[in-house]
């Protein structure tokens, strides 16, 4: 009974920390991202890259209040929320609000 109330208490801790991202373009050259985690954590510190093909164009982390911005690259790109093994996110441009 023990083992199965540590396995239930695991695995509502595993699912309860979906990571989240939003994106805006904020029409002045820049997009915002705004990241976090399904139960309500904090992303602040969590790795942020923009990505286009396999090139890394913009590396940086999320700060204390779970943003990040950066300048929009022209062409096609990806936005990636990098949280580690089984909390990444790739939100295409096409992807990201205007």
């Amino acid at each position: 009974m023990k083992k199965l109330l540590i396995l239930i208490g695991v695995t509502s801790y595993l699912f309860s920390h979906t990571p989240l991202l939003t994106c805006i373009d904020e029409g002045d050259g820049t997009v915002t991202c705004e990241g976090g985690f399904s139960g309500g954590s904090s992303a602040g510190g969590v790795k942020f890259r923009v990505e286009q093909g396999k090139k890394v164009v913009v590396e940086s982390k999320f700060n204390s209040s779970s943003e990040v911005t950066f300048k929009k690259p022209k062409g096609e790109y990806k936005a990636v929320f990098d949280a580690g093994e089984g909390h990444v996110i790739y939100l295409d441009s096409k992807n990201i609000f205007e």
